[in-house]
């Protein structure tokens, strides 16, 4: 074979290209120090690190989540401590000012002291954590509670109706009826009191009417609302309807109280449902075939808004023509009848019904499957009033009597609630209003351990989380580091190697260039 000029440049050429390409990989490793620094490197070994990189990259999220909620969480718990430190001392307090052993300046001097921890109080129910509310539901951008005034009777008939207060006012007003009667039915005298009960005025409230007037605050009470009459010569009668304007709270954020349930183009929809249990997301429910309440009814329910569907659920026939109850994830749903409305009683294919909690947590993810509570609902752990969807007016929250002082009273969770009363019956030297809001102290504070626990329970699962992902964490590293990593001593004796041979390259090319015909002529 005939060797040209030609070839033998062609070959130099690509000896030192190839010679000097592996060397140049090397310098790039020893740059990087990685052995795959781009798919061609090794394929199935790229296709390992970046699955790693991703789950690499989740992990580090994961535990971004939990350092996040770790904040709020930690915040939480502080604050519910420092309440129950405040609710001691509010007991302390009161166990003073129920002896009868001191005066009423004492209760007065003793007072001052309780009204600035009830706003203290306030103050940690608005608790933000990086400018937002934890007390408040979704409403983060809020507060929880605003302070207000609000109204404590002896006389369960008042407690029973609705009522308003409007205005501002920095010492209890204490109120009693002189006249028995409804309110609005005809003329009821009425007095208050600013300083304590030491001085009343007089005034009337007019047939039609049912507005109070303070001087500075006005109550209006629900038309028909019964007031009982006390004498008119002795300011200490407790026979007749009493009532303390004092400070309250008020929550303005979200509740889990309620399930709703909206009907789909049937007209047993609205009004005529309801659902039952605890649902953690909306569920919606498909009628696939039926023939009325009382027979069979196939149906189908999707948690995902309808993209999935789990059917063949059957309600078998029961003969009641009233109502269906179907179960679905979570609870029930009632359906009921509305031919007593005049209605159709028509349940038909394709009817359909969203079941729509009321939702107020925030959820944080903390694993794959795995989400954390990280925000309380205020009016849970703090009570006040609260004035929920679809209501006209606030009510004390509980559902209990905590409005109500004297023989119909009993010992009341809401924190809020029976710190204002204590305020207003030191205010107006009560002791035996101050002896009843010692109980309902101690429950307060039963409750508020029982959250630090809840709190504490699920910051422990937070770090077990942060256990098991810092585990994982270092695990996908090693994994990373084992298939992409380059060997140091490997690379060094690589790299002589290289360098040795593109020099044998470089000397022999020219070595074989330098060399002619004409040298041995």
């Amino acid at each position: 074979m005939r060797v040209s000029q030609q070839m033998l440049f062609g070959t130099y050429v690509s000896n030192m290209n190839r010679s000097l390409t592996d060397l140049v990989e090397s310098n790039i490793q020893a740059q990087t120090q990685k052995k795959v620094n781009k798919p061609s490197d090794d394929p199935v070994g790229m296709a390992r690190i970046l699955n790693h990189r991703e789950t690499l990259a989740t992990v580090k999220q994961y535990r971004t989540n939990i350092d996040t909620a770790k904040g709020w969480l930690n915040l939480s718990d502080n604050t519910l401590i420092q309440s129950s430190t405040i609710v001691t001392r509010a007991k302390e307090l009161a166990e003073q000012a129920a002896s009868g052993t001191i005066t009423a300046d004492n209760r007065e001097q003793i007072s001052y002291e309780a009204r600035q921890l009830f706003q203290q109080l306030i103050s940690l129910a608005n608790t933000e954590y990086e400018g937002k509310s934890i007390y408040a539901g979704h409403k983060v951008d809020q507060n929880a509670f605003n302070e207000t005034l609000w109204m404590t009777t002896n006389d369960s008939a008042v407690s029973s109706q609705q009522f308003s207060i409007q205005g501002n006012t920095d010492r209890t007003i204490v109120v009693q009826f002189l006249d028995s009667g409804d309110v609005g039915a005809q003329d009821l005298d009425y007095r208050y009191s600013k300083d304590g009960g030491t001085t009343f005025i007089t005034k009337t409230l007019a047939t039609g009417a049912n507005t109070l007037d303070f001087d500075g605050v006005t109550m209006d009470l629900e038309a028909g609302t019964t007031v009982r009459a006390n004498s008119a010569a002795n300011t200490n009668d407790s026979t007749g309807t009493w009532m303390w304007v004092r400070p309250g709270a008020e929550y303005m954020g979200d509740d889990e109280d309620a399930v709703n349930v909206v009907g789909m183009n049937s007209p047993l929809g609205g009004g005529r449902t309801n659902a039952e249990g605890v649902f953690s997301g909306d569920v919606v429910v498909r009628i696939d075939s039926t023939g009325g309440l009382q027979s069979n009814i196939s149906y189908s329910f999707s948690q995902d808004g309808g993209t999935n569907w789990v059917e063949g659920n059957v309600k078998t026939a029961d003969g009641v023509a009233s109502n269906a109850v179907l179960s679905i994830p979570g609870g029930i749903l009632t359906i009921f009848s509305n031919a007593g409305a005049g209605g159709t009683n028509i349940l038909s294919s394709n009817d359909q019904f969203i079941v729509r909690p009321d939702t107020a947590a925030i959820n944080v993810q903390i694993q794959e499957n795995e989400y954390v509570k990280i925000n309380d609902v205020g009016k849970d752990i703090f009570g006040g009033v609260y004035e929920a969807p679809g209501q006209s007016n606030a009510s004390a929250v509980f559902n209990n009597n905590s409005m109500l002082t004297g023989s119909n009273s009993k010992a009341s969770q809401n924190l809020l609630e029976t710190m204002g009363n204590l305020v207003a019956f030191l205010e107006t030297n009560n002791q035996s209003g101050v002896q009843e809001c010692l109980d309902s102290l101690n429950k307060s504070q039963e409750l508020l351990l029982t959250r630090v626990a809840d709190v504490g329970g699920r910051e422990n699962r937070l770090a077990v989380a942060d256990n098991i992902l810092s585990g994982l964490q270092m695990n996908e590293s090693e994994r990373i580091s084992h298939i992409e990593d380059i060997d140091v001593g490997e690379l060094m004796t690589k790299l002589t190697q290289q360098q040795i041979v593109y020099e044998a390259v470089l000397k022999s090319s020219s070595m074989i260039m330098k060399m002619n015909l004409l040298n041995y002529v």
